[in-house]
């Protein structure tokens, strides 16, 4: 049995957290965090709360109005929580996304952040997606296996066999 306040254990705060991040409601999100924390999207973003928290899930859920959130399942040990999480949305607010203009595309993504809580605050986070796929969706990396995939590697080979032979 642990002996963590139920109210700090880690599951507890990643449930809380992520109900925050589902509401939208960024002043509620970083509440949960520890000043100065560190939370990283990796490939995606980094941000250090609560400025660039705010800043950054401001523009998600501005540049997708119908942004939708859920857990799917939540593991913790003492000090980490493993949040197992679903989300979609329509690509159609009013502002741009890492520097995207809305398309109208639809998003329909999974990912896992991992959490590592102290004294019943968020301390750092490690978020991991697949950022190819988001891209695709958002229509800023062509279909897998399309001609159009097929004709950017071309560029990208053309570009290394280039680069190989200059260096000779």
């Amino acid at each position: 049995m642990p002996t963590v306040r139920e109210e700090t254990a880690p599951a507890a705060i990643a449930r809380g957290y992520f109900a925050a991040v589902a509401a939208q409601d960024v002043d509620a999100m970083a509440s949960f965090w520890e000043p100065g924390a560190l939370d990283v999207i990796h490939g995606v973003a980094e941000m250090r709360v609560p400025d660039d928290l705010r800043t950054w899930f401001g523009s998600l859920f501005a540049s997708f109005p119908d942004f939708h959130f859920e857990v799917l399942d939540v593991i913790a040990t003492d000090e980490k929580a493993a949040v197992h999480w679903h989300a979609t949305g329509t690509f159609n607010g009013p502002t741009r996304f890492e520097g995207l203009v809305p398309n109208g595309a639809q998003v329909d993504i999974q990912g896992c952040d991992v959490l590592t809580v102290r004294d019943g605050r968020i301390q750092r986070n490690d978020a991991y997606m697949n950022g190819t796929d988001m891209a695709r969706q958002l229509e800023a990396l062509p279909p897998s296996g399309s001609r159009q995939e097929r004709a950017l590697f071309g560029v990208v080979n053309l570009k290394t066999r280039m680069a190989k032979l200059l260096r000779r």
